[in-house]
């Protein structure tokens, strides 16, 4: 929020970071994700709400579920652990000897009841053709966003902070830079002029080795082998500073030295702190839940807007409580930057999109993707995926409900 609030100074600095899917608190958000994929690719009605702990040689899974589906937790967690790439002992944490500790049961009884009827059968279900007529599971505040930054309509820190971390884990995989271990983060500062980035200021990178990998030999392979392929060439100039390893070791690292916790990392998860938080997590939870669906769905709503042409930049929030399809509330800013009056962009929104979690769900598909593969790297913005939230499938019906041809 801090680089649209200043859009109008001559000058600002801005900072974004992302983490590898080594970080323990992605392997948290991984491991929650694929018990979610799990249970819905048998019974795609299952209601799961899932947290994971990781720390040292233990991951602990806890929640609730209903479900018809059947998944061997264990076995489950061991194959994310294996594919992030924490195969080897001698990182502390891995995928053979660490004990794996399951706690899902089955929802409370004040869930099942009332509000689960609720969830299932709202009141206004006449309208809603063949969705299902669901209920929000739960209050909550959503914040959807998109910018003209980027291809991808995303802030240009968060993608480049993004752009770095998933370099850093292909050299690894594919075995460019075979010393490297599976934890890491970046760090980006975007220099802006006048409300647009213009530069690349700072660059922090941290690269989990083994032991011994010699620290000029981790500078001069990352900077050629990890920056130089994710970070445009016109963005970098003389000035800009990058500081690789700064302790100058990075060996002991992943859930061996830090406790990694599921929904840790939502501004890596959304906009890199570019735009306001719902503060609702995404991850290990179904999408009657609407931390995710409803976040998935602003973000449509923004990204829509922005490629329609009707604001450059744009920031929705939804707001729901438990057990009602309806928002509470809908409301915007476009930040100055709206080229058609801000009240035909609010009529174009209300005419377009229909925000009750059960047509979010119908609509995105929200029941038929896989969560796993956004659970690191981020939700938004993924040119890698084809996300059914980050398609601009509605700018011609918006354009025309505003009044443009």
């Amino acid at each position: 929020m801090a680089g649209l609030t200043f859009r109008s100074a001559p000058q600002f600095f801005f900072t974004s970071e992302s983490v590898t899917e080594g970080h323990p608190d992605k392997v948290a958000d991984q491991i929650s994700d694929a018990i979610v994929d799990a249970h819905m690719a048998q019974d795609p009605r299952a209601k799961v709400a899932c947290e994971t702990v990781t720390k040292g040689g233990m991951v602990l899974v806890f929640g609730e579920t209903r479900s018809k589906a059947y998944v061997d937790y264990d076995s489950l967690t061991r194959d994310v652990i294996r594919g992030i790439g924490y195969t080897d002992p001698r990182y502390g944490f891995d995928d053979g000897t660490s004990s794996v500790v399951v706690s899902l049961v089955p929802q409370s009884p004040d869930y099942l009841g009332k509000i689960d009827r609720a969830i299932d059968y709202s009141a206004d279900d006449l309208s809603y053709g063949d969705a299902d007529p669901i209920g929000a599971g739960d209050q909550g505040i959503m914040t959807g966003f998109a910018v003209d930054e980027t291809p991808e309509l995303m802030p240009l820190p968060i993608s480049l902070a993004h752009r770095l971390t998933r370099r850093l884990a292909h050299v690894r995989k594919a075995g460019i830079l075979p010393y490297l271990r599976p934890d890491g983060k970046s760090q980006v500062t975007v220099e802006y002029q006048r409300g647009r980035p213009v530069r690349v200021d700072t660059i922090v990178l941290l690269a989990h080795h083994d032991e011994d990998a010699a620290e000029d030999d981790i500078r001069d392979d990352l900077t050629r082998a990890v920056i130089a392929e994710a970070i445009p060439a016109d963005l970098l100039d003389a000035h800009t500073r990058i500081y690789i390893n700064p302790t100058g070791r990075f060996v002991a690292g992943g859930p061996l030295v830090d406790t990694g916790l599921t929904g840790r990392k939502i501004q890596v998860d959304t906009y890199g702190g570019f735009a306001r938080n719902g503060g609702g997590a995404f991850s290990g939870k179904d999408a009657t839940k609407v931390d995710r669906s409803g976040t998935y769905a602003a973000r449509h709503v923004a990204k829509n807007v922005v490629a329609a042409g009707l604001a450059t930049a744009f920031e929705l929030q939804i707001s729901y409580a438990v057990a009602m399809a309806q928002p509470l509330s809908i409301s915007f800013e476009t930040f100055g930057t709206n080229t058609v009056p801000e009240d035909r962009i609010g009529k174009a929104i209300r005419e377009v999109f229909d925000l009750r979690p059960g047509i979010i769900i119908r609509d995105l598909d929200l029941r038929g993707c896989a969560y796993l593969p956004v659970a690191a790297y981020g939700h938004f913005g993924r040119p890698d995926l084809d996300l059914p939230w980050e398609r601009t499938t509605h700018v011609a019906a918006l354009r025309a409900a505003a009044g443009l041809s």
